[in-house]
């Protein structure tokens, strides 16, 4: 069997099992009709496997810089310079771009970032492919180092269209009670991206030149460009349906559009909003200090050569990601009555457990296992808030500006996580000796870097534990235009008691869940020391 159809067919047979859970799930009482949802799962579908490639012509550097790193052209510390600079130029850049978004519609601003990536994309590979002669004619001036700087800069800043874009335009498809199941299907889309990323990237570089791993992505977000222009609507009315009451922030506001500094002003006086954003920092450190870190572990530690989960790191971190965002979206709608605050807890809490038992098995098999969970909880957070807070209490009219600035502070930890991890992390290419990279010891620091992040991540949650969106009322002509969007800082007395409680029983419960895996991990690491002793004669 070909590998990737080996590797395709555990994720299809996850899909195929969430397909039928969600078929078999009570109907959220929202009445379309079966035109409409059938035109709008092609909608998504579509938007969804765009956002998805997109991934693939961004993470394929972290697959090419094995290769290129075997070549000399690109140390570890290099890339992490280039991803660094990349990660600030996307976190940036998603802010910026998010009026336009909610100005244009995000079927254009999507349009605008698939063409745009495949032409940074085909300019990286043509490089790689020149590289030798461009190196000669410039007398070894212009490096991979100072060309990819300027390159993958500008493919972030053309990816930055992604998120917001698929966010606007379901903000107007998706009723807010539909929401939760969406923000898993964010995160499974995310978790395909990486597949495509990790393994098809990684087939490609193993088989044909390594600018190939960038031809390829290129040429395939090119069609997701012509399939957007054919297919891609902004909203139910452009696709010839009527528009509904989505029941976010904005659903009653039938004003004009507020000028653009207003808007980022309500947005950012707006507290849950903020401490939303916060939270994606910490997520977007911790999943860039999972991900792009963890496999290079997997690689220089002896002890995990040929696991499984480094073998099948873009098939594991997908499954490991639809499950985590269908988990999260269901329990979210159909739990949680549509709050967000109570699943980020519970996958934050799960990040914390197993951030602790990393400590102690950093040189045994648990390791891939381990990591593989951690992963699993990162994308489900991103995926409950990235893609379904930003969209309920940003609004269907605010959805590009909340999205833009809750993604940028992701990408703004994720530019943080690469600066400091890529400079505090073993590496041959930096000095350390091959042993004392290969020494699990020595890998202590990667947890201990990710663990701040995590504590404050899941304080943060808490905060948010009991907020939900209330739809803006509708006003007389006096009424303030910047009223705010949710009245989550408005709870009573009562409210905040329960929220209290319940937040104080998901820290304990958490805390206990780290201390008994601390325990188990402990005892696991004592054992094999006790196997490996020799028995006295």
């Amino acid at each position: 069997m070909p590998p990737v159809i080996e590797k395709l067919l555990p994720i299809v047979g996850i899909i195929l099992v969430i397909g039928i859970v969600i078929w078999r799930l009570p109907k959220v009482e929202i009445h379309h009709t079966k035109e409409f949802e059938a035109r709008r799962r092609w909608n998504w579908i579509f938007l969804g496997l765009t956002y998805a490639f997109l991934y693939f012509g961004r993470y394929n550097l972290a697959v090419a810089r094995t290769v290129l790193d075997d070549q000399g052209i690109l140390t570890n510390e290099m890339y992490g310079t280039i991803y660094s600079i990349g990660s600030i130029v996307y976190g940036c850049s998603v802010v910026l771009n998010a009026p336009l978004c909610d100005k244009f519609g995000g079927r254009k601003t999507l349009m605008i970032g698939a063409l745009g990536a495949s032409i940074a994309n085909v300019l990286m590979a043509l490089f790689l492919y020149n590289h030798q002669s461009i190196m000669e004619a410039t007398g070894g001036q212009l490096t991979v180092l100072r060309a990819f700087i300027p390159l993958y800069a500008l493919n972030m800043y053309f990816q930055s269209f992604g998120a917001i874009s698929i966010v606007k335009v379901n903000s107007a498809w998706f009723h807010v009670r539909e929401r939760g199941i969406i923000g898993g299907i964010f995160g499974a889309l995310i978790s395909l991206g990486l597949y495509f990323a990790y393994d098809w990237n990684g087939l490609i570089v193993r088989y044909l030149d390594v600018s190939f791993a960038f031809f390829i992505p290129s040429a395939v977000l090119f069609v997701m460009f012509v399939i957007t222009i054919l297919i891609i609507r902004d909203s139910p009315k452009a696709a010839g349906f009527q528009d509904f009451n989505t029941g976010d922030a904005t659903s009653n506001d039938t004003g004009p559009a507020l000028p653009v500094l207003q808007v980022f002003k309500k947005i950012i006086t707006n507290p849950i909003i903020i401490t939303i954003a916060c939270i994606e920092f910490c997520s977007g450190y911790i999943r860039d200090g999972i991900m792009q870190w963890g496999q290079t572990a997997g690689k220089v530690i002896p002890v995990h050569h040929g696991n499984f989960i480094f073998e099948n790191w873009g098939m594991v971190s997908c499954c490991a990601g639809i499950l985590a965002g269908m988990f999260a979206g269901i329990i979210s709608d159909y739990v949680f009555k549509s709050r967000r605050g109570p699943v980020a807890t519970i996958l934050y809490s799960g990040l914390l457990v197993f951030c602790i038992v990393l400590f102690f098995v950093l040189g045994n098999p648990l390791f891939g296992v381990t990591f593989a969970c951690m992963v699993l909880c990162v994308i489900g957070v991103h995926g409950m808030l990235s893609g379904t807070a930003s969209m309920d209490f940003g609004g269907s009219k605010n959805a590009g500006v909340a999205t833009g600035i809750i993604d940028g502070f992701a990408y703004l930890g994720s530019a943080t996580s690469a600066f400091l991890l890529g400079r505090y992390l073993p590496s041959v290419s930096r000095g350390d000796s091959p042993e004392f990279v290969a020494d699990p010891d020595n890998w202590i620091i990667w947890p201990e870097l990710l663990m701040p992040a995590i504590v404050i991540g899941l304080i943060l949650c808490i905060r948010i534990w009991n907020a939900k969106v209330q739809p803006k009322k509708k006003a007389d002509d006096n009424a303030s235009a910047d009223e705010t969007n949710s009245d989550a800082s408005h709870q009573s007395a009562s409210e905040a008691a329960q929220s209290a409680a319940e937040a104080a029983k998901a820290a304990a419960q958490a805390a206990q869940a780290a201390a008994d895996a601390a325990k188990f991990a402990a005892d696991s690491a004592k054992s094999d020391s006790d196997t490996d002793k020799p028995d006295n004669p």
